[in-house]
């Protein structure tokens, strides 16, 4: 998760494709609205999957009301799926989820992708969903944002992904010089192969 001490200008172009605005996340009344409902995923033939406010609870099934629709309908408990409570809205990082499931990862990045944060983490993986325009978030101010930081410290970006893997080499780099350099000497000081015939 992007270092939450940094106040990043929520009207620069190019951060607004990066930066999710926590304070329209953090509401006490969405909480509560959240916990009230009950709400979680059930399997839908268009959607994937549906936000559902349990009604009953029965042994094996849940009565359930849909809350785009208002539809209720039952539904069996094995295919309902839990929901993350709102605070974990556009999650930049889907490792932090509580409830890490089929339906929140997809809501998760459906999510951000209609924010127009394509980029996400997936734990070590950078997950990204094409949005097949460009977006301003390749330019050289962007760069320099990201030039020395560790992933935790910004927001997901492939330029995150890049420099700590540029770090890392230099790193291993510096590491394996040495190693192929006592290989080289320890070859040298060794009798040179008999070949049977």
């Amino acid at each position: 998760m992007a270092d939450p001490g940094v106040n990043y200008d929520m009207n620069d172009p190019e951060l607004k494709y990066l930066v999710v605005d926590r304070k329209l996340i953090n509401d006490p009344t969405a909480q509560a609205d959240w916990t009230a409902k009950r709400l979680v995923w059930i399997p839908h033939d268009i959607q994937g999957f549906v936000a559902a406010s349990v009604k009953k609870e029965k042994i094996d099934e849940l009565e359930v009301e849909i809350i785009e629709t208002n539809k209720r309908c039952v539904v069996a408990k094995d295919d309902v799926q839990k929901m993350n409570p709102p605070r974990f809205s556009k999650v930049e990082d889907m490792a932090e989820l509580t409830c890490l499931n089929e339906a929140s990862v997809l809501h998760n990045l459906k999510d951000r992708y209609f924010s127009g944060l394509i980029y996400t983490y997936s734990g070590l993986f950078c997950v990204v969903v094409n949005p097949y325009k460009r977006l301003p978030i390749y330019t050289e101010k962007v760069i320099e944002l990201y030039k020395g930081k560790k992933r935790h410290e910004v927001p997901p970006h492939i330029f995150a992904v890049t420099d700590g893997a540029y770090r890392s080499m230099l790193q291993v780099t510096a590491g394996a010089h040495e190693l192929i350099h006592f290989t080289v000497l320890f070859t040298r000081a060794l009798p040179p192969p008999t070949i049977p015939c």
